[in-house]
């Protein structure tokens, strides 16, 4: 599987990318249908805002894009968040083609 990755205002992280290779690898290993992903870190300078951790994670697949997209304290907490996020939406894009077998 394709994993690019993107960072905004973030110095690029061997760590957070293995991480996020991890956490894809089992879900495409649940979900075969999975072409690639576009994973995005970014930082967000906000004073009112204690969170500014952004991870977004675009999901390639056949039909439209599964997106998902986290803020939180760390970049592990919105990793997390956002591969939850993704997941939930495969297994329901997983059920909708099962009803069309």
């Amino acid at each position: 599987m394709d994993i690019n990755f993107n960072y905004v205002h973030v110095k690029a992280s061997d760590r957070l990318e293995q991480v996020i290779k991890d956490k894809l690898e089992k879900l495409k290993t649940r979900f075969d249908f999975i072409v690639g992903a576009e994973v995005y870190f970014k930082t967000e300078n906000s004073t009112t805002n204690e969170k500014g951790r952004i991870c977004e994670i675009k999901v390639s697949l056949p039909g439209p894009l599964i997106f998902a997209s986290a803020n939180e304290e760390n970049f592990e907490m919105a990793i997390s968040e956002c591969v939850n996020d993704v997941k939930r939406q495969l297994q329901k894009k997983k059920e909708k083609m099962a009803t069309h077998h």
